[in-house]
């Protein structure tokens, strides 16, 4: 392809060339210490969260778009160049990027000098590892000089980019033996420092960037570089970096190994200093004797690589489409971590600053990452309870680091507290875990609670039962999922936040079909879980309150060919065929058919097809149709947007997957299928240019066909699609889902496949399905054969034995 490809077999996208569309980025890191980079190295690291324990700094909106990052420069004769071509953007004669599984590989080659970095962050460490290698590929011996760089941030990333006055006096550093200690703001409230190490002995180095760079220049000439040598400076105020100057010889042919960490470090508050007066480094030589030597580094990186097979060997597939097999076995998991990890809070488009970990959004995240490591997914949604207030609202945000509610953006989503519904149920149907329901977790407003996580799986559905409005249907609140419906909102005033203008306690009219829908759904997996766990009368009630809303909708929500939307706060309805603008949307569509509304009646195939007709383009379906024109101001944010852009009338790729599985349910297994590739990321390297995102990971959106800009992806890598996306393909296309009592076998194929295989971990079991279709159909189980043996049903038994078992699937 035009800017790379696939190489299926490393689990890696390799890049060959370095001005990509957009800036194509990566994931370093896996739990706590994590790391943004680029294809040309940009990016910054921090431990635990980005805005509050950043370590480097990066500029967002820059020109170029992707400045600052981890930087090497080489002088080599008259000739300075970066391996990873930027910042000094000098024409390489070869040039490779491979984004690998929380790894970056990038390799420049100039004048017959091949230098290649490998980074990453070793399992268990809070570092950075930049492993160097240098290749003579000339017939001359060569002396090359290289220069490190990073930019340190001043820990907390807002105040970092706005209290120069403060700023430009706090930053300090120490210097030992050429490591550079990030040391601002530790004689005070701080008890951690940073540090940037060499595993050679350097000739200079510098951590003031004006001695460096200069005043008056920039990173693609920096002023040290032009003129040869680095100054020693030692920063004090102003602006700390890091920069070591090193000197190799190589002989024609060979080959040397250079090796970097950046890392964070803490000291107890009581043993901050040496006697000496300085920090104590403890930590840091630790790291130091293993980080810095080749071979501990090589090992660290093979124990990467084995922990991602293993991860991936809990579900793959191998199907007649080669697509699929690359995003299921690979891509689409890996981003299932990332959005894990990050919710929506760092990415070339989340700055990591104004927001924390989304409630609705690590929810959601859950379900595409429990079967991964389903002890991490466990601390999530008791995390995500806590954050909850004891009236049953929640914290739209909440800070990683402190696990505190975000005042800023506050609450009253309206959907929000049914999520967490969803998140524990696929915690228990992966693990059969309920020992989770029983663990104490208090309330955002009363952490001494004695509340468990069932008592906020009650509160929540409660919630919604009491604040419905005159129809009956769920109050919406400042929004639902689509947080730029604002039908309390009224905003009149440039740069006022929509989510957080209006009074929603006093208005009780604005109602959301999609919650409505949404509830259906939550109250049968409550029931699920009330009835695996013995409590049978319980589980009725929510079925009965999930039937309820259904009569609800078909009274109050169904406009004749599709469901309705909303009521805005004048009570009149929003995605109806009365309306001139936005007559439908699809999250309605999607919701109440997974609410099992309309499946007896034959609504939902008129809502589905519905989307067909006026929402489907070939890149995907569009969030409404017809677009705003114009800012309505009792609709809020939606219309704020020119037309075919994010929720106005943009392809929101969160929500084409729950189309995808409507249409399962449905039996429409071509459909779904298409409707599934049509988003998916490898098919858009046909028309990279025009999509311009990362083409192996979703992007929250794509422009719509009402913007003069169609098809173009934007947001990419922390999306709900990842997750949902992951659903839709493994657990209702593929058809292979835990359920609370076994592993059911489903599938609604394309009726041209004859043949797939999926492999699935499944409670201390490893479980080997073939699936066969002769009869060329999309739906349907005829007969099970469990280790040879047939069995009743569609339900996998769990049988908990830590074997290997065969399943032979006839579809008919």
């Amino acid at each position: 392809m035009k800017y790379g490809y696939f190489d299926d077999a490393q689990k890696e996208y390799v890049i060959t060339k370095p001005d990509t569309p957009l800036p194509w980025i990566n994931y370093l890191g896996t739990e706590d210490f994590f790391g943004i980079i680029s294809n040309t190295a940009g990016g910054y690291c921090f431990y635990r969260d980005a805005r509050k324990l950043r370590l480097t700094r990066y500029r967002y909106n820059n020109i170029p778009m992707d400045s600052n990052g981890r930087y090497l420069y080489i002088k080599d004769g008259d000739t300075i160049w970066n391996p990873m071509w930027k910042p000094m953007r000098v024409n390489l004669d070869k040039y490779e990027c491979r984004h690998g599984l929380t790894y970056t590989k990038i390799t420049g080659e100039k004048n017959g000098l091949e230098v290649s970095v490998l980074y990453f962050i070793p399992l268990g460490y809070r570092n950075e590892v930049w492993h160097v290698t240098l290749k003579n590929n000339s017939n001359e011996n060569k002396k090359v000089r290289m220069w490190s760089f990073i930019e340190w941030c001043l820990w907390e990333a807002y105040d970092d980019m706005t209290n120069f006055q403060r700023n430009y006096s706090t930053g300090q550093v120490e210097i030992e033996e050429g490591t550079i200690f990030h040391i601002t703001e530790y004689r005070e409230r701080r008890n951690h420092y940073g540090y940037f190490a060499c595993s050679e002995k350097v000739s200079g180095y510098d951590s003031s960037r004006d001695a460096f760079v200069g005043v008056h220049y920039g990173l693609d000439a920096p002023k040290a570089i032009l003129d040869g040598n680095c100054k020693n400076s030692t920063a004090y105020g102003w602006l700390p970096i890091g920069v070591h100057q090193i000197d190799l010889e190589l002989k024609a042919g060979e080959t040397k190994f250079v090796n970097f960490i950046l890392g964070y470090a803490e000291n107890p508050d009581d043993k901050k200093y040496l006697d000496n007066g300085k920090i104590r480094k403890d930590e840091f030589e630790k790291v130091k004797s293993k980080l810095l030597d080749t071979s501990n580094i090589l090992a660290a990186f093979d124990e990467l690589k084995n922990y991602w097979s293993n991860l991936l060997s809990i579900y793959k597939t191998e199907t007649p489409d080669t697509i699929v097999n690359r995003m299921v076995n690979i891509w689409n998991q890996y981003q299932c971590m990332v959005t894990f990890n990050m919710s929506r809070s760092a990415s070339l488009y989340e700055s990591g600053i104004g927001r924390g970990m989304g409630y609705r959004d690590s929810n959601q995240d859950i379900l595409g990452f429990v079967h991964m490591i389903p002890s991490r997914a466990r601390q999530r949604i008791l995390d995500l309870a806590s954050t909850q207030l004891s009236d049953g609202t929640c914290y739209h945000q909440y800070q990683p680091l402190t696990k505190k509610g975000n005042t800023e953006i506050g609450g009253g989503f309206n959907d929000d507290p049914l999520w967490l519904i969803l998140s524990t149920s696929a915690y228990i149907k992966e693990t059969g875990d309920i020992s989770i329901l029983n663990e104490k977790c208090g309330y955002a407003d009363n952490p001494d609670s004695d509340s468990t996580l069932l008592d906020h799986l009650h509160l929540s559905l409660n919630y919604t039962l009491k604040n419905r409005g005159p129809h009956g249907l769920p109050l919406i609140g400042h929004a639902d999922w689509n947080d730029c419906l604002n039908l309390n909102c009224f905003s009149t005033t440039p740069g006022e936040s929509f989510q957080t203008a209006g009074h929603i306690e006093n208005d009780k009219v604005a109602e959301s079909v999609m919650i409505a829908g949404l509830f259906c759904k939550a109250c049968e997996e409550m029931a699920g879980i009330l009835k695996f766990i013995g409590k049978e009368n319980e589980s009725k009630e929510y079925l009965n309150h999930a039937e309820n809303m259904r009569r609800t909708i078909y009274e109050y929500g169904w406009d004749g060919e599709w469901f309705l939307r909303a009521y805005d706060a004048f009570g009149r309805k929003i995605g109806s065929s009365e309306n001139e603008e936005g007559k439908i949307f699809i999250e309605s569509q999607g919701w109440c058919v997974l609410g099992k509304v309309g499946l007896d009646n034959g609504y939902a195939v008129k809502a589905l097809d519905s989307v067909k007709k006026y929402l489907a383009t070939p890149n995907g379906i569009i969030l409404q149709q017809p677009a705003y024109s114009k800012y309505y101001v009792h609709l809020g944010e939606i219309s704020s947007y020119p037309p075919g852009y994010k929720e106005n009338a943009g392809i929101f790729t969160h929500n084409n997957t729950w189309i995808q599985i409507a249409e399962t349910i449905i039996g429409r297994g071509n459909q779904a299928f298409e409707y599934y590739k049509s988003i998916c990321p490898p098919t858009k390297e046909e028309q990279i240019d025009i999509y311009r995102s990362e083409p192996y990971v979703y992007s929250q959106m794509t422009a719509g066909r009402d913007a003069p800009t169609a098809g173009e992806g934007k947001n990419s890598w922390l999306t709900g699609t990842a997750a949902w996306s992951f659903v839709a393909i493994s657990q209702y296309i593929l058809g292979i889902r835990p359920d609370f009592d076994g592993l059911i076998v489903d599938p609604c194929i394309p009726d041209n496949w004859e043949k797939f295989t999926v492999t699935r971990k499944f409670r201390n079991c490893t479980y080997v399905i073939t699936i066969i279709n002769q009869e060329k159909i999309s739906k349907g189980v005829k007969s099970i054969l469990l280790d040879g043996k047939p069995i009743s049903g569609n339900k996998i038994p769990p049988l908990n034995d830590g074997k290997i078992h065969n399943v032979e699937v006839v579809m008919g």
